[in-house]
């Protein structure tokens, strides 16, 4: 499976004209909730999209209807993804459903049915695959000790990208650092950031405290955040990470993105017994919705344990 790419797009038509003003208060209703920064603009963004494709000229939303939705959606589906036409499709949902409770308006959603997506297994690694990123990472310089230290943290937690590029670090303030090599343990912030505690393995924790060795010696070393970037540059972002992470799987010919790690660890935890409410508490699922989507590899390899047991009887 290639690894997922930017999805490159048309410049978007957003000016949502005299529908705007909703969408300012859905953004704001939004925030209120809770809602996390990433979630607030992709719901927005895709509403006011949808109000400046399908809707130019119309002077309120009490004329938006069924239809409008259905070949929108439509006209989606015939460029791209079903799990990306499904998002714009939440993001529609939640608005209307927030419009209507606001002013009493008619949902043209209701009694729609989302886009089906199909749910493909994303590989998870071999192990001659993640030697071979540790290969790839080998030597004493700043940028292997860093690559080296976020594979390892991919690797034994599992952690959302987003999360593992806003962990902090102040070595003289534990008050302020979200590491605990000691306990092998992390402060995270997940979706709308909550925080929680993750373990990590002892190959781990040696890896980020090498990592942190030659932090010390950066010339941005009293930046908050844990990863820096090289030179002198400063703090690595989500994307700089992905970047990282991509060009060493290059390096060594294996195909690796930060959230490949995520569904490997899910996979590891089930395929070797572990409980599934304590992989969601690591995870930071709230749903057990979660554990079908990235725990099916792990089910068929646990199915063909069980025939080998049943059919041959071989454990």
């Amino acid at each position: 499976m290639a690894a997922p790419r930017a999805r490159s797009r048309q410049p978007r038509q957003v000016d949502a004209g005299a529908l705007g003003p909703e969408i300012g208060s859905f953004r704001l209703h939004l925030a209120a909730e809770g809602k996390a920064p990433k979630t607030i603009r992709l719901y927005t963004e895709a509403v006011a999209w949808f109000a400046a494709a399908r809707l130019p000229g119309r002077a309120s939303w009490e004329q938006a209807g069924p239809r409008d939705v259905q070949e929108w959606m439509a006209w989606l589906l015939g460029r791209y993804s079903d799990a990306y036409v499904s998002n714009q499709y939440r993001a529609l949902q939640q608005f209307f459903k927030w419009l209507a409770a606001e002013e009493g308006l008619p949902d043209p959603m209701a009694g729609l049915r989302p886009p089906r997506v199909t749910v493909g297994l994303v590989p998870v690694f071999t192990g001659a695959e993640l030697d071979r990123l540790q290969r790839a990472c080998a030597g004493r310089g700043f940028a292997e000790r860093r690559d080296a230290a976020i594979i390892a943290v991919l690797r034994a937690s599992g952690i959302r990208l987003s999360e593992l590029a806003g962990i902090r670090y102040q070595p003289g303030d534990p008050g302020r650092s979200d590491i605990d090599l000691w306990q092998r343990e992390i402060i995270v912030r997940g979706k709308g950031g909550r925080p929680r505690i993750v373990k990590v393995s002892h190959d781990a924790a040696r890896a980020v405290d090498r990592y942190l060795r030659a932090r010390a010696r950066h010339p941005q070393a009293r930046q908050p955040w844990l990863w820096l970037g090289a030179g002198s540059r400063g703090p690595l972002t989500a994307s700089g990470i992905y970047q990282a992470v991509a060009r060493r799987g290059r390096q060594c010919g294996v195909q690796a993105w930060p959230h490949r790690f995520r569904h490997h660890f899910s996979h590891t935890w089930l395929e070797r017994g572990g409980p599934e409410g304590d992989l969601m508490e690591l995870n930071g699922w709230a749903s057990p919705q979660m554990l079908a989507r990235y725990g099916a590899s792990a089910r068929s390899a646990r199915a063909r344990r069980t025939y080998d047991r049943v059919m041959t009887g071989q454990p």
